[in-house]
């Protein structure tokens, strides 16, 4: 029972890059294919409604994907600085923390959700047409939430000991099973958004029985005991001074998203709808740089726990330029097969034809945007609390949120198409900005040794 030490210490950088970040963005595929496969099979019954009920849902699944980044992140920068230090037993400390606080979380989160649900579906904007399609759809996801969050929690902290494939493993198969299930429960017992959300639920039930599997095995260093939780010695503040940053990225997501969506509504449901499917196609090119991203964060963590600072810089430079290189290519393929990949998800004329034109202006930022999120994991991976905060928060809210109304007031639905591309491009300076005043302190400590 060991992590891998190799991975961290000796393999040859671009080799340990590889081998961490390809599950990783496969992992993100899977996220990918998730967010994908309900809009997928609702689009196929033809209903425009369906589709943006599932839509103006995001929000909540946004919010269950943020607990178990939250405790998913902040475990997994914890646990990685912790071996480089070779502290095994302060790591088992954190992930059994985790493991009881991604339970805590979902139940908590399932009860306020069943309790708040007419004000839930007040907040995130349905109208007439869409609250009992909305409806319906959260409340069997709601059931779901600590299987989500558990899922989404192990499958970030198994990585931290460098078993990237075997989370993988564990996302992989409850995605398998959500996608055999959608089209039998949505299509074949024409359960409609129901459906979707039940295939949603039992996929991660899968996904977190197969992490739980492993953890008890033996055949892990991490540990989900009840001997081994603790809160104290800096276990549940470390957890949460990096995973806070990093789940708010979720929640501003979801408050992105509550945002745009009750802008959009005032141009329609099919725009609503449009937006909808673009974003979830978009998904695939965000997904592979988020996925490159925390594919390092444990080497990141590692070799500053170890104070290994030339191996530190040489992580962050390889990966930078691959994830320009990934983010042109893309970019590329995007733009031309822009109408054909909106028409996978639907074939309604004219959703096809906003969704296109949506698809085409969030792609602009493509080529850079992946080094944002190199930064963010970066600076999750170094602990580096403040400046994690700041560009946690910056994408979907500092700079979104204002440009959404400046846009909005000056341009009108193109302005609103426009916002989120604009946004990155600035959130990436950010990015830049931040990191290089966080490296002139690690050009300091590395002088001290």
């Amino acid at each position: 029972m060991q992590y891998d030490k190799e991975l961290f210490e000796t393999m040859p950088i671009p080799k340990a890059v590889a081998k961490n970040s390809i599950p990783a963005i496969v992992s993100m595929m899977v996220v990918f294919i998730y967010n994908i496969a309900d809009t997928f099979f609702i689009g196929q019954t033809g209903e425009e409604l369906q589709v943006a009920a599932i839509t103006l849902a995001m929000p909540v699944f946004s919010l269950f994907i943020a607990a178990g980044v939250l405790l998913g992140i902040g475990g997994t920068s914890m646990i990685s600085r912790a071996l480089g230090e070779k502290r095994v037993e302060y790591a088992k400390h954190v992930s059994a923390f985790a493991f009881y606080a991604s339970i805590i979380i979902g139940l908590v989160l399932m009860v306020t959700f069943w309790v708040f649900m007419p004000a839930l579906l007040n907040i995130i904007g349905v109208s007439a047409d869409t609250i009992d399609y909305t409806r319906d759809y959260l409340t069997y996801l709601a059931l779901g939430a600590p299987f989500i969050i558990l899922s989404q929690t192990f499958s970030n902290i198994i990585r931290s000991e460098g078993k990237a494939t075997l989370a993988m493993k564990g996302m992989m198969l409850g995605t398998i099973t959500n996608i055999i299930l959608d089209p039998i429960l949505i299509l074949g017992f024409d359960m409609g958004v129901s459906g979707a959300a039940i295939a949603t639920v039992i996929g991660n039930m899968f996904g977190a029985a197969f992490f739980i599997f492993y953890l008890v095995s033996g055949k892990s260093i991490l540990s989900i005991k009840p001997k081994d939780f603790k809160m104290k010695q800096g276990v549940l503040l470390g957890v949460l001074a990096i995973g806070i940053p990093a789940s708010l990225n979720n929640l501003m997501l979801s408050v992105a998203n509550i945002f745009l969506n009750n802008f959009l509504m005032s141009y329609g449901d099919i725009q609503l709808a449009a937006m909808g499917v673009a974003i979830r196609a978009n998904l695939i090119m965000i997904f592979v740089q988020i996925g490159l991203g925390q594919g390092i964060q444990p080497l990141v963590g590692y070799s500053y726990g170890a104070k290994d600072f030339d191996r530190l810089r040489g992580i962050i430079k390889f990966s930078i330029i691959t994830a320009v290189i990934l983010g042109s290519v893309l970019t590329a393929i995007y733009w031309v097969f822009a109408d054909a990949i909106i028409q996978s998800f639907i074939d309604s004329p004219v959703v096809i034809d906003y969704g296109t034109t949506m698809l085409r202006a969030l792609i602009i930022s493509g080529p850079i945007v992946g080094v944002m999120f190199i930064f963010i994991n970066v600076l999750q991976g170094l602990g580096k609390v403040i400046p994690s905060l700041i560009l946690s928060i910056s994408r979907h809210g500092l700079v979104f949120i204002p440009l959404l109304y400046i846009f909005d007031y000056t341009i009108g639905l193109n302005g609103i198409i426009y916002t989120q591309p604009v946004t990155d491009i600035l959130t990436v300076i950010i990015s830049i900005i931040l990191y290089t005043v966080v490296s002139r302190g690690l050009v300091e400590q590395k002088a001290m040794r």
